[in-house]
């Protein structure tokens, strides 16, 4: 078998709504094969993996996979299985996998859902190479595996004190996702976007972590806050530690002077000799060295959020209590064998490591490890009391007294730390600093480790980490609105309509779509960005209010969705397209693709459905697309659809085109006219009816948002060909004709664009056609018939990526089309686009009309230019007279979100100014 590629499906995917890896496999000579045909292999497989043996499979129950390997399964759905034990082996289970045909002979996609991204990445690789093994009768080394596996998730997997935030963020349903391969997160979407990074925030001062990290500056200010902290002196040479000690009197601590997780640190130090060592062991850690007073009494570290008190947790060293019989070395070996002690800082607390720091304490304490102590003994290993170097916590937050409370927040407030770890030595936390509780603050800590909150030895756990997310997203759940349009085609068209909207509602609107990605209405990034890397540029963007976002086929196919839920979801139409790619070869392969944009509307929100289009007229009949309960809004060009009439006599929400006029409907019996279609540009005077289509998609996604009629309908009159560049842009030419630029390039695209041609009376339709090389040649065929039955004439040009077919195969198989659908048609072949559109130009007649479904915008514009070409709202004799804007978009204020009561209509035809139009009726 051989492993063609592994890729992330970060967000929601076709095969699993949660994060997965997806392995795209050639069985090779395995291929055809089942595993009951490899003598010996599943006896080998369940002796290796007996947990193999609980694993459901498509039986619904345990025990039906070890059924299918023994009836006998083909070998990619067994390497998925192993991969899914080795994962539960290792610590990060995941319960859910997926194997499917890749649409090529021996090729499939393994999917398998994933906890620890990395190691599970590991172990698919892994599971490939035990198949591998068991298939030729050869050991497979499973301990070094897993043990390679749980490495990997220590090291590379989220901390406990980053993975607190986020598990709290699920809770509240905040979207976040971790970025690169360390502790950095983004937090929520636009405008409520937050980083943290363990206890670090976007918050944080780095002024105050630098000066937390400089522990003789840190005392200075809180010595100017009246704050008590031992007294001490920075040195830099031995002897000058040794001055130190004999200054400040009895016992002293060296520690680094930017030190940090208590390394370096020495404590109870009296002896010249004590000092020198310490110096020498500090200095590993730091170029400057503190020596200090040291202060007697119970080590605390309390955790202040956004200056207010909110754990608090004493802390020991790690120990170990002798029984008489063993020495330290074998009860330090006994204590790792705690199933709370783990590597790093997986469990809730460390295992002990003996280093030269804990030889040196020992040794001050006249012991080794392989000294007895006595039964009951306690025998405290290290001066450090940091978890990470074994020590313990007891949560003691109940028990701080007030003023205790209060001092640590002014020395939190004293360096400006959002979240500070404040380190105490006090008699006890229960009784107010001074005289009788001598002590103070030793050090504060920028970034502060959240274990000993989260998982006390002793105590209450706390949830700090719910306690960081409320002081950064204080209340809802970090989101904007977000707007997800998926379909065939209009999917730009609708996109930009929307976003155009609700810019003009005050929103400052992030857009992908397939010419870019917009922030602002300014474009960012230039190309295809449909994908769900688009989708995070603009979610990531802290100054959008929302988001509206192209959901192509590719991205979804190939990465998933690009977010987790969506405020409203848009269906435009689904038609034959992209047939032979990425495994999908019919309609229905289609449907199940896109309809995940339909099962990803959050619960409550708003998906927004064509009943023109069979297959979405029926999309709700999929229990998938139900299981959210989500409202349903179909739109119409037809009132009499049979599908809109049902749903509005279920008391549904419909929109649809009566008289001309986009019309709101609700039930039975509320209607609304919303805006005249003839006042949308785009539309082309309302002869373009896909147009229509867009515009009642568009709308029904905002007026689902909440968007006031009025705001709409103006601000679609202005949605013109400059606010949608390449989709129905019409120019008119000096000596009168036409040319029409469209993106259209699938069989129903061409069609439609036909169905507006044929109201062109008196006029003759050239068309200028291709269509992509990764299409199937009946597609292509499809494309080239359709575009026969339309236009008087056909050009045929080629895109100049050919996407793997021959120069001029595609337009040989649309010319055959062609003249098999229309015998005697003239078409002809002019490969490159600007060039078919330059020879049209110059037999161009005043009554011609060209149509280009181009490739490439930009060098057809060029060649417009040099015509002499310029921008027009409609071909004369199709639109006589100004397209009328709707009554709505100027009644009163108090009346613009009225219920929907009646029918709006004009009291007269608009022969003014928009402004100075007040008169309309109710009936």
């Amino acid at each position: 078998m051989r492993i063609e590629h592994v890729r992330t499906l970060a967000g929601p995917n076709i095969y699993t709504h949660r994060p997965a890896l997806l392995m795209r496999l050639d069985l090779e000579d395995l291929a055809g094969r089942e595993s009951h045909e490899v003598e010996g292999f599943v006896e080998r497989l369940m002796s290796l993996l007996p947990g193999l043996a609980e694993h459901f499979c498509s039986k619904g129950r345990p025990g039906g996979f070890l059924e299918r390997l023994r009836e006998g399964t083909y070998f990619g759905h067994t390497v998925e299985h192993v991969a899914l034990e080795l994962t539960a082996l290792a610590g990060v289970g995941a319960t859910h996998g997926k194997t499917r045909s890749a649409g090529e002979p021996r090729v499939y996609n393994v999917v398998v859902e994933f906890k620890a991204e990395h190691a599970t990445r590991f172990l698919l690789g892994r599971a490939v190479a035990l198949v591998e093994a068991l298939v030729r009768g050869e050991e497979f080394p499973l301990a070094e595996t897993i043990a390679e596996a749980r490495r990997l998730v220590a090291r590379l997997e989220l901390g406990p004190s980053t993975r607190a935030i986020v598990e709290a963020a699920s809770r509240r349903n905040i979207p976040w996702e971790r970025v690169g391969a360390g502790s950095l997160v983004r937090l929520g979407w636009g405008r409520h976007r937050r980083f943290i990074q363990a206890a670090t925030t976007d918050a944080t001062s780095a002024v105050a972590a630098e000066v937390a990290s400089d522990k003789e500056l840190t005392k200075r200010l809180l010595e100017q806050a009246s704050i008590p902290v031992p007294r001490g002196r920075v040195v830099s040479t031995e002897e000058g530690a040794v001055a130190a000690l004999h200054e400040l009197g009895g016992a002293v601590v060296v520690k680094p002077l930017d030190g940090r997780q208590g390394q370096g640190v020495s404590l109870d130090l009296k002896s010249p000799e004590e000092v020198r060592r310490a110096f020498r062991t500090a200095r590993e850690f730091s170029r400057e060295v503190i020596v200090e007073e040291l202060y007697r009494g119970r080590n605390y570290r309390v955790l202040v959020i956004n200056y207010r008190f909110v754990a608090a947790s004493e802390r020991e060293p790690c120990r170990v209590e002798g029984d008489g019989r063993s020495t330290i070395a074998e009860l330090i070996e006994r204590e790792n064998q705690n199933p709370l002690r783990g590597e790093g800082h997986e469990k809730p607390l460390t295992k002990i490591k003996v280093d030269d720091l804990m030889l040196a304490h020992l040794e001050r304490a006249g012991l080794g490890l392989e000294s007895v102590p006595a039964g009951g003994e306690v025998v405290y290993l290290r001066d450090g009391i940091n978890l990470s170097t074994g020590g313990t916590a007891r949560d003691v937050t109940d028990l701080a007294h007030e003023c205790v409370r209060d001092m640590c927040e002014r020395a939190a407030r004293a360096v400006g730390l959002d979240i500070c770890g404040v380190d105490l030595v006090l008699e006890d936390i229960a009784s107010p600093p001074g005289r009788g509780n001598s002590g103070g603050v030793i050090e504060l800590n920028a970034s502060p480790g959240l274990r000993m909150h989260l998982r006390p030895s002793e105590g209450e756990p706390r949830d700090v980490g719910a306690a960081i997310l409320d002081a950064l997203i204080p209340e809802g759940d970090g989101r904007v609105p977000l707007f997800s349009v998926t379909g065939t085609n209009g999917k730009t068209t609708v996109t930009r309509m929307i976003a155009h909207v609700l810019s003009a509602s005050g929103l400052r609107v992030g857009m992908t779509t397939t010419d870019g990605i917009w922030i602002g209405g300014r474009r960012v990034a230039e190309g295809d960005t449909t994908g769900p890397q688009s989708a995070r540029t603009v979610l990531s963007d802290p100054t959008v209010d929302a988001a509206v976002l192209e959901t192509a086929r590719g991205g979804i196919t190939r990465r998933g969705l690009g977010y987790d839920w969506s405020d409203v979801a848009v269906m435009t139409n689904i038609q034959p397209d992209h047939f032979g790619q990425d495994g999908i070869e019919t309609l229905e392969d289609l449907v199940f693709v896109k309809s995940l944009v339909a099962e990803r509307v959050r619960e409550g929100g708003t998906l927004v459905l064509n009943a023109d289009d069979e297959h979405l007229a029926r999309l709700m009949e999929l229990p998938r697309v139900r299981r959210v309960e989500k409202r349903v809004v179909y739109f119409s060009t037809r009132e009499s659809h049979v599908a809109v009439r049902r749903h509005l006599d279920a008391g549904g929400a419909a929109f649809f085109v009566r008289d001309g006029w986009v019309v709101e409907a609700a039930g039975r019996d509320e209607r609304r006219r919303l805006l005249e279609v003839a006042a949308v540009p785009a539309t082309l005077g309302g002869a373009a009816e896909f147009q229509v289509a867009n515009v009642l998609a568009c709308v029904a996604a905002c007026r689902a948002h909440g968007v006031a009629p009025s705001v709409i309908a103006a601000a679609l009159a202005t949605f013109d060909s400059a606010a949608n560049p390449g989709r129905t842009n019409l120019f008119r030419l000096p000596a009168g004709g036409y040319v029409m630029l469209d993106y259209g390039h699938n069989p129903e695209a061409f069609a439609a664009v036909c169905r507006t041609a044929a109201r062109w009376h008196g006029r003759r339709v050239t068309g200028i056609v291709g269509v992509p090389g990764d299409r199937s040649d009946a597609l292509i065929e499809e494309a080239g018939r359709a575009a026969a039955r339309g236009f008087n004439r056909i050009v045929v040009k080629e895109d100049e990526d050919t996407r793997g077919r021959r120069r001029g195969e595609v337009a040989s198989l649309l010319c055959r089309a062609v003249a098999a659908e229309a015998p005697g048609l003239e078409c002809r072949v002019c490969l490159d686009e600007p060039e078919a559109l330059r020879g049209e130009l110059r037999r161009l007649g005043p009554d011609d009309v060209v149509v280009v479904f181009y490739d490439k915008l930009a060098p057809l514009l060029r060649v417009l230019e040099e015509f002499g070409a310029t921008p027009t709202a409609g071909i004369e004799g199709i639109a006589q007279r100004e397209p009328a804007l709707a009554a709505a978009a100027f009644l009163p204020a108090d009346t613009q979100t009225a219920p929907l009561v009646g029918v709006r209509e004009p009291a007269r035809p608009r022969t003014h100014a928009p402004q100075d139009w007040h008169g309309y009726v109710w009936r």
